[in-house]
């Protein structure tokens, strides 16, 4: 455990490394050039994938739990099977998704969805551009589980290092030759995450071979080669993917209808600054998620408490180091433009540290059992979250935001999900050992 989330932490420190420090000069590009209302709606366009993570239907859980549970990935006829059910779900949401984006655009309801942080000119068609190429990508992203089911996650990581590069350089192409591009700056980031998404597909394709390239032509063959059963695990797993982004991601959507463009910027600022932190926690989390699943598959318990107390550690470490330079970072990012007050650095730190804890028990609960408990506190969140944001935010601005989603967190994560673990070791470790025959272990229903 200590090696693959040490690898994987290494690896996602050091793309968030160049990522944050390109990530700095490419805003302050944009800030400069294009004014902060373009940045405000940059980062607004950018949630997109936060807000809509129950995109990919819950088949995560299937993929990763079998390619992680499979004693011989390469000729195992249940994965490639896993793998082609994940293809055709993909392309069905993904299909669906342009759909929408399209029926958006064409009724003229992006301004409405989104807020006064949309740019009147041009906003409606960036949006809709973003949403779009979202959807296209949405099939390919199936290589970065099998990434993370192979205890890869540590390539799935480094693939992300060309995201900066690309903005960077692409933004400051835009500047040279003058173009007035401001309005549709986010777009080049979903077409740089379709380009990640291709590298980890071939990553994936190379370390399974020849499992990924049968799947590929099994894929119309609906009769021959039929999917697996994926309603056990993909239907918890979706409402969570539904609620979460709800309680989670729309600080910005609610800053953007409540408060000022000036709160917003703000936000999205201190987002990307922090989020630096949030990344290397959420990547040295999931990389638990295989480990899990592979001592579920052995019947082995494995405890995901001392993990959480070393994630809430550093959590609130990284976030109180970042907090102290955060002010100098942002002076520099903005020219002096925004100002990240104390209030809105210390709600960051707290939500960082609870962030970071949540992630062990949550990596522990992705079996059946666990994926359905969590599914009544998830949804519990949306109205406490929201409620609490939209109490908070006319009061507190930016920092509002931040405070109601760290509450929801605490009360309907860390809590809920401490009482399960607690329990379910205790059940475990009292039962016998069963055996780990090989439909146990493949078949996601049990």
């Amino acid at each position: 455990m200590l090696a693959t989330v040490g690898t994987t932490a290494v690896a996602k420190i050091v793309v968030v490394g160049l990522s944050g420090l390109l990530g700095i000069f490419t805003s302050r590009l944009i800030i400069a050039n294009f004014g902060t209302d373009a940045y405000a709606q940059y980062g607004l366009l950018t949630t997109f994938p936060a807000l809509l993570p129950f995109a990919d239907l819950g088949i995560a859980a299937i993929v990763i739990n079998a390619v992680a549970g499979s004693n011989s990935v390469r000729t195992d006829e249940y994965v490639r099977r896993v793998i082609v059910t994940a293809f055709r779900i993909l392309i069905v949401s993904g299909t669906l998704i342009v759909v929408g984006a399209v029926a958006i655009h064409l009724l003229g309801w992006w301004p409405l969805l989104l807020g006064d942080g949309l740019i009147p000119d041009g906003g409606s068609v960036a949006a809709f551009a973003c949403l779009a190429i979202f959807g296209l990508v949405l099939p390919l992203t199936v290589g970065q589980r099998i990434l993370v089911g192979l205890r890869k996650t540590s390539a799935q990581v480094a693939s992300q290092a060309v995201i900066a590069p690309f903005m960077l350089l692409s933004i400051g192409i835009l500047i040279a030759l003058s173009a007035p591009a401001g309005t549709y700056i986010a777009v080049l980031s979903y077409v740089a995450s379709g380009i990640v998404s291709v590298i980890c597909l071939v990553i994936a394709g190379r370390a399974l071979a020849p499992q990924l390239r049968m799947a590929v032509r099994d894929i119309p063959r609906i009769r021959r080669v039929q999917s697996v059963p994926a309603l056990g695990l993909a239907w918890p797993m979706l409402v969570q993917m539904l609620a979460l982004p709800l309680a989670m991601q729309t600080g910005r959507l609610l800053l953007s209808h409540l408060s000022t463009s000036y709160e917003l910027a703000k936000y999205n600022l201190a987002s990307q600054l922090f989020g630096i932190v949030l990344q290397t926690i959420a990547a040295a989390g999931i990389a638990l998620w295989p480990i899990y699943a592979r001592a579920r598959s052995t019947s082995r318990v494995q405890s995901p408490l001392a993990p959480t107390l070393w994630f809430l550690l550093g959590g609130l470490t990284l976030g109180a180091l970042l907090a102290l330079v955060s002010p100098w970072v942002a002076d520099f990012v903005s020219s002096g433009q925004i100002e990240l007050d104390p209030l809105l650095l210390v709600m960051f730190v707290i939500f960082v540290g609870l962030q970071a804890a949540k992630y062990p028990f949550g990596m522990y609960m992705t079996d059946r059992r666990g994926l359905v408990f969590q599914v009544v506190p998830v949804i519990a969140m949306v109205p406490i979250s929201l409620g609490l944001s939209f109490w908070l935010v006319p009061i507190l601005g930016a920092a509002g935001a931040v405070a109601g989603a760290s509450a929801a967190v605490l009360i309907c994560q860390i809590f809920p999900n401490l009482w399960y673990v607690r329990r379910d070791l205790a059940r475990r470790r009292a039962e016998p050992e069963p055996d780990a025959s090989p439909a146990t272990a493949e078949d996601p229903s049990l």
